[in-house]
């Protein structure tokens, strides 16, 4: 079993960026740009790699290597964004691995990109990118390929020999439920579950009662041996279930207007653990939105539109004005939800007027991770 907070520092220590792996400082899958970028480095690093694993590690620096982190990504629909746009699509996973000097929310992201035959190549076009273009490497640099495509098999003793090194240690276990429990974790109960004598989860959480029922805030879920994070949020609530085999992890999102707030479960995550130490991670979307008044939307929605005009012209704001943007994300994901097509972009394009403040930048960071999960956008 590979820890990946070991293999991101094998990778990083190895040498520069190559043909096997690359490092990003973020990704941005939120424009055509940025998915043309994403997409790109993945055929390229997979036509390069026919026999052996290759990388692409998120939240490093790229010219002194500083792990500076990320937010944490869901991967669960990442894979159709590669399958939409590459023939021959490699299989890849995408995991948010925890760093001791990073904040809780921050992570480094680690996209594994698996071998495969045959070529990759994009089979529709996007952004610049033309359809039938191949993207190969050369050295650390990701190049269209010109002319005749030979087969890369000089890598494959080298990866090889960084996932052996990176393996797990009962030593690396241990301290890694030592450092959840008792430092990361040691402002909230955190417990933790074995599985199989073999795999450990660890959770931490605020329990709070809402009608009735017991919600877990604050939550942060972590697959010790294998230092991943398997589930992050700030602000939703989940609730947890296990038993002898499997671990279950059901996420509901909060979605109301005027302080009226319900709870629609979101994700249902099952983690199974076998005898021949494997796990298979099985996601189900259990979400249907709730439908409100349109006239009461458009009302609502037109107001938002009119509160990001007077942020982007630099014009103060009232109190009340100020509590209607801490609303914002969720108003425009409800927006949405409803029929309002425009409102996603408008949420996106909105980022820079709502960084300054925190509280609602969170909430905006929350709003895109929850519509990523309903509908992966590939367009």
């Amino acid at each position: 079993m590979i820890n990946k907070r070991l293999l991101i520092k094998n990778l990083l220590a190895h040498n520069d960026e190559c043909s096997f792996y690359d490092k990003k400082r973020q990704l941005n899958l939120h424009s055509r740009e940025g998915k043309a970028k994403f997409l790109k480095h993945i055929c390229a690093l997979s036509n390069s790699n026919p026999t052996n694993n290759s990388y692409i590690v998120v939240g490093v620096e790229d010219i002194d290597n500083e792990i500076v982190g990320d937010d944490f990504f869901d991967d669960s629909r990442i894979q159709n964004l590669v399958n939409a746009f590459l023939e021959n699509p490699p299989k890849i996973q995408y995991e948010n691995v925890p760093f001791p000097n990073l904040p809780k929310d921050k992570v480094v992201g680690l996209v594994t990109i698996k071998p495969k035959k045959g070529t990759s190549f994009f089979k529709k076009g996007i952004h610049t990118i033309l359809a039938n273009t191949i993207f190969v490497r050369v050295g650390s640099n990701t190049m269209p390929l010109e002319g005749k495509f030979e087969k890369n098999y000089q890598n494959t003793a080298t990866v090889i020999s960084i996932e052996n090194n990176s393996r797990n240690s009962i030593g690396y276990t241990l301290d890694g439920v030592i450092d959840f429990m008792n430092f990361r974790h040691k402002d909230m109960a955190s417990k933790y579950k074995v599985f199989k004598e073999l795999f450990v989860i660890c959770w931490a959480g605020i329990p709070k009662t809402v009608r009735g029922n017991t919600f877990l805030s604050r939550v942060d879920i972590e697959l010790i041996n294998e230092q991943v994070k398997l589930f992050y949020s700030a602000q939703d609530e989940v609730t947890i279930t296990y038993d002898e085999n499997t671990f279950t992890i059901t996420e509901y999102v909060t979605l109301g207007l005027n302080d009226k707030t319900s709870y629609y479960p979101l994700e249902k995550q099952t983690i199974r653990f076998f005898d021949n130490g494997y796990y298979k991670i099985d996601r189900e979307i259990l979400f249907e939105p709730p439908e409100f008044n349109k006239k009461m939307l458009f009302h609502i929605y037109n107001a938002n539109i009119a509160l990001l005009t007077k942020l982007h012209k630099g014009l103060g704001i009232s109190a009340r004005e100020h509590k209607d943007l801490e609303n914002l994300p969720s108003t425009f994901m409800i927006c949405y939800l409803n029929g309002f097509e425009d409102a996603k972009q408008k949420l996106i394009d909105a980022k820079l007027l709502l960084k300054p403040f925190p509280v609602v930048y969170l909430s905006f960071k929350e709003a895109l991770r929850v519509l990523r999960k309903m509908k992966y956008d590939v367009q």
